[in-house]
């Protein structure tokens, strides 16, 4: 059977399962001493699922045992969804009834908006989990369907009362999101909000249209107050991945501060949080582990241990004293490895070996400390982009420096990306193609015909609505020429340039299709047929549109198929990141410098998007810098801290991690 969730396995290190899952309550009292809500880790969001829905489950039969009914508030979160999978097939094994359950939905999208796009929480909650188990109608029930933006105050007053009316909540469960809310309680609710209308800020919007598969969401949704929900019995709350990490730490180690409504948790006596290890890489316990208990150390966590106290003396690396590992609670190093100067030496060398210059390998060296083999050289080099632009605002000083370098190297473009492209920008195109045939006499009847159409559907189009054919192709071929314009200015020849235009995304509305063999073929097809010693891929699974994680999938999913053949034992595989995330310097295995000049090559080349430069549709409305320049500042703060834990001082440098299949 195909793999096609293999991303969700990446794990970046070995974190010791004592830090997460300790052998006696003792030890779990040391380690979560700095967290202010009971936390559950599980290894893998499958396993976190399955826990929260076992307390569920524990809670569901304890109230009806007790009182004949169990009242439920549901949120309608992805991460609340795989919740109700597990109470799905709870209930298929005879295991729970929901036969004395009382459901109340606790979101709902807009008001008085037509809902073309079946955005309810309400059927999402009912298609996944109510519809298939036994829970009877009129235990199920939600906001009025009539309210609207001026009467919704009283409806919303009159679903209040009618919780009251079954003696409140026993128990909510629901999905802490990735910008630290709860439901739709964002930034600025208070411990005191109530039902009430809310607006969507744009990450909230972005996060829903992916869920929902569609181009865009209402702005504006009815939710239940952070003071209905801290008003239930119980509460579980859910979050799953990397994305998560910084909302899961200010919600159980920051401060309650409206800025963060799931820190309001704190105030509640009795909730349960349930990640698993990628939400849980901020938290003490995991990043900072020597804070709370004796280590089990490794190189990974002397890295992060050196670059953390480099940090916090504002010393470089060499400049550490046996002083500063006592002040700062990591006398521990010092005895096991006799002096802070050896622990000094140690992790300077290994922070300075993954510098190179050489992304391909340095020919005719000696490669003992380097991240990249010297042979074979020149080196096949398969690098894969999500859309046409990802692969240079993450590499693009890597990959001019591999094609200076004599290296054959490959660029594939897994999606053309057409939804990234303006409405405007795609006028403009068509504008002046219409206007060059007409002035040259060549413009038909079958252009006419195509012009005419995508010019009324556009005037047609209403906000959510998804493209026509020709307008999709229209915006792909833009995206994806000046992809080929921008890697041709790094030196990658035209005719390495691979289109894929990947199933999942061609043939859904909005490019948010679920993966199939059909896209793990022909990504399958090139890597036999080019036979790379190097493939890069995107690791950058933060993306809010969606379109990383299935793009990174398939390339893993091809990869594991082939990780048998003869000429994959000679290929190595590296991660990139660098619009939607960095990489912690703890994990970090090469990394790539550039200089002033090389890096304004850099920036040109990313120019080269004109569609994405300034009216990308996705542009975050809350966020000063545009996606590029935000890649670039990575770049940026990367050798800044390269350079403060005293390594060279470089203008930039691009990193990467080495996937093991």
């Amino acid at each position: 059977m195909m793999k096609t969730d293999l991303s969700s396995h990446i794990k970046l290190e070995q974190v010791s399962r004592r830090y997460y899952c300790p052998d006696s309550e003792v030890e779990l009292i040391s380690l979560t001493r700095y967290e202010k809500v009971q936390t559950n880790v599980l290894e893998t969001p499958l396993e976190g699922a399955a826990w929260a829905a076992q307390e569920v489950a524990d809670t569901i039969e304890q109230c009806v045992r007790e009182k004949g009914r169990c009242v439920m508030g549901l949120g309608a979160g992805r991460c609340a969804m795989d919740v109700y999978g597990e109470l799905v097939k709870m209930y298929f094994a005879d295991k729970l009834s929901f036969n004395n359950v009382v459901v109340f939905n606790m979101t709902e999208l807009g008001l008085g908006v037509p809902d073309a796009e079946g955005q309810s929480t309400l059927k999402r909650l009912s298609d996944g989990f109510l519809n298939k188990v036994d829970i009877a109608p009129e235990n199920i029930h939600t906001f009025n369907p009539d309210a609207t933006k001026e009467n919704v105050f009283r409806f919303c007053r009159v679903y209040e009362t009618e919780i009251d009316e079954y003696g409140g909540l026993d128990i909510v469960v629901c999905e802490l999101t990735k910008n630290g809310g709860l439901a739709f309680n964002e930034a600025g609710s208070t411990s005191m909000s109530s039902c009430r209308l809310v607006s969507l800020s744009g990450e909230t919007r972005t996060r829903i249209a992916d869920s929902y598969q569609c181009e865009q969401s209402p702005k504006t949704a009815v939710t239940l107050g952070i003071s209905n929900i801290l008003n239930a019995s119980k509460i579980i709350t859910t979050a799953w991945g990397e994305g998560s990490a910084k909302a899961v730490f200010n919600t159980i180690e920051g401060n309650i501060t409206d800025q963060f409504p799931a820190s309001f948790l704190q105030m509640h006596h009795n909730v349960k949080l349930v990640i698993d290890l990628d939400a849980a890489s901020c938290l003490t316990r995991i990043n900072y582990p020597w804070k709370v208990t004796s280590c089990e150390w490794n190189r990974t966590l002397l890295r992060r241990a050196l670059v953390w106290l480099s940090e916090q003396t504002g010393k470089p690396i060499l400049k550490l004293t046996n002083k500063d590992y006592n002040d700062y609670g990591l006398s521990e190093l010092v005895a096991v490895y006799g002096s802070g100067y050896n622990v000094n030496i140690q992790i300077f060398n290994d922070i300075q070996h993954t510098i190179t210059g050489w992304p391909g390998g340095k020919p005719n060296a000696d490669d003992t400390y380097r991240p990249e083999r010297a042979n074979p050289y020149p080196k096949r080099v398969l690098a894969f982009s999500p859309h046409p632009d990802d692969v240079v605002l993450a590499m693009g000083g890597t990959l001019r420096r591999l094609v200076e370098q004599g290296h054959e190297v490959h660029v594939v473009f897994e999606t053309s990306g057409d939804v990234m492209v303006s409405d405007e920008d795609m006028k403009r195109y068509v504008m002046v193609s219409k206007r060059v045939a007409q002035s040259k006499g060549y413009y038909n009847d079958a252009q006419r015909g195509v012009v005419e159409k995508i010019e009324q559907s556009l005037e047609n189009k209403t906000p959510g609505d998804p493209d026509i054919d020709e307008v999709r192709f229209c915006k792909g071929e833009i995206f994806v020429c000046e992809g080929i314009t921008s890697c041709a200015y790094l030196g990658v020849k035209e005719e390495n340039i691979h289109e894929l235009s990947l199933p999942f995304y061609v043939d859904t509305q909005f490019g948010k299709g679920r993966l199939t063999e059909a896209d793990v073929l022909p990504v399958k097809a090139l890597i036999e047929k080019i036979q790379p010693h190097q493939i890069f891929f995107a690791d950058d699974l933060s993306d809010p549109y969606g379109i990383h994680e299935p793009s990174a999938n398939v390339v893993l999913a091809a990869i594991e198929d082939l990780k048998e053949e003869e000429f994959m034992q000679d290929c190595r595989v590296w991660m990139y990141r660098g619009l939607w995330g960095d990489w912690d310097i703890a994990h970090i295995e090469m990394a790539v410098p550039m200089s002033p000049e090389e890096f304004q090559h850099k920036r040109d080349a990313i120019l080269k998007h004109q569609s994405q430069v300034h009216d990308a549709p996705f542009i975050d409305p809350e966020d000063e810098n545009l996606n590029w320049q935000r890649s670039l500042k990575r770049n940026q703060d990367t050798a800044s801290l390269y350079s403060r834990l005293g390594l060279a001082s470089y203008e930039a440098i691009e990193a990467f991690v080495q996937y093991h299949p």
